[in-house]
């Protein structure tokens, strides 16, 4: 399969599970907590289930690392190529009414987020990266591309998660900087908004998994932004053992 093959279906994919994220929270749900006292929901399971089936009957050869999956102790052996699927990145945003959860679908290569296509269900957007070729977004208005842009010179807009917003270390990290606005915002609709020229700067300090930023840094990359270690220059790595992420820093256009 083309690259252009393997977005189609993972925007596909993302797109039914966006509708049966929807139509959970319709009909109501129940909270649990996984052992990492972290939520779970059945919006999630049913997400991962479509998900996984759409990949595996499609690309067989290719892994693929899902966050439930994971958690339930079911960890797959990776190579060069793998994908990276977080069905319902922002439980806790969805347990809340609130409607920033995103499912997240990326294919990782030789350890670096390839493509990806992450869902805004409650926004009815779809996100497409691949980097080195384009980014686009799909919503009411149409298909089309988007991009990063560069910082204003009267100051930058940042994105920060809501549950961390209170972190000293964001403080810090803004001090000295010229800042016209700070955004509290879950999952990775940040990532997102960044893609799309929204904003300029997104710090994350607490702790992610590979499959919450492999599918939205394949969009910012492929939109022309950055996601880099906290200096500002070291890339990401991918399919590292346990799958956690360091502190990060999101950036739009140079």
């Amino acid at each position: 399969m083309t690259d252009a093959d393997l977005l189609a279906l993972a925007t596909r994919l993302a797109r039914s599970a966006a509708e049966a994220i929807l139509s959970v929270r319709a009909a109501g749900f129940a909270v649990e907590q996984k052992t990492d006292m972290s939520p779970v929901t059945a919006a999630d399971r049913l997400a991962e289930g479509i998900i996984l089936e759409g990949l595996r009957a499609a690309t067989p050869d290719i892994p693929v690392v899902a966050e439930e999956e994971c958690s339930a102790g079911a960890i797959p052996q990776v190579g060069g190529r793998f994908w990276s699927v977080d069905p319902l990145d922002g439980t806790r945003e969805f347990a809340a009414g609130r409607e920033e959860f995103t499912v997240n679908i990326g294919l990782v290569v030789d350890g670096r987020p390839h493509l990806g296509a992450v869902a805004l269900p409650a926004f009815g957007e779809v996100f497409t990266g691949i980097v080195g070729q384009g980014a686009w977004k799909q919503d009411a208005a149409g298909h089309r591309p988007i991009a990063a842009r560069r910082a204003p010179e009267e100051g930058i807009t940042v994105f920060a998660s809501r549950h961390y917003a209170g972190d000293p270390r964001l403080a810090e990290f803004l001090r000295g900087r010229r800042v016209a606005k700070v955004y509290e915002i879950g999952s990775a609709v940040k990532f997102c908004r960044l893609a799309e020229g929204l904003g300029d700067l997104y710090p994350r300090f607490g702790r992610t998994m590979e499959w919450d930023t492999v599918a939205p840094e394949a969009v910012l990359v492929a939109a022309g932004g950055r996601c880099t270690a906290m200096d500002g220059v070291t890339p990401l790595a991918y399919g590292k053992p346990g799958w956690e992420n360091p502190p990060f820093l999101c950036q739009g256009r140079p």
